[in-house]
């Protein structure tokens, strides 16, 4: 029986882009995925499962967003309150909403999450951008 050696394979960061994106209609955001954790956002979302969220992307009424509430980054949906402004909306009724002074308060939109070990449990929520 033959053994083989470990290979040895570097982490290194990849360099950014400076990009000016004034002339493009990409956005050009950072991709980030994170784990869903609690039951705020059952039934729709179950602990473990990872959220891919584009960083810094326009978020509109009904996405699913990670903002911040309380200095703390939160897990919601935004919605329109009937005075026009914003609220972080937890799915389950258990958890109250939070107001929020603008959406300059967001941090990115989540595009679509998957189950933890399968290929095809794939659910998007946003329309995918036209580049």
């Amino acid at each position: 029986m033959q053994t083989r050696k470990p290979i040895n394979i570097p982490v290194v960061t990849a360099p950014t882009q400076q990009d000016d994106m004034g002339e493009s209609n990409c956005s050009g955001n950072e991709l980030v995925a994170l784990m869903a954790l609690g039951d705020s956002m059952e039934p729709e979302f179950i602990e473990g499962e990872i959220l891919v969220i584009e960083m810094g992307a326009p978020a509109t009424d009904g996405y699913f967003v990670i903002g911040t509430a309380n200095e703390e980054f939160i897990f919601r949906q935004l919605k329109r309150n009937e005075q026009g402004g914003w609220l972080l909306h937890a799915l389950n009724p258990v958890y109250p909403d939070i107001a929020i002074s603008g959406l300059d308060t967001l941090k990115g939109v989540v595009t679509h999450k998957k189950k933890p070990g399968s290929r095809k449990s794939v659910k998007y929520y946003v329309p995918q951008a036209a580049h």
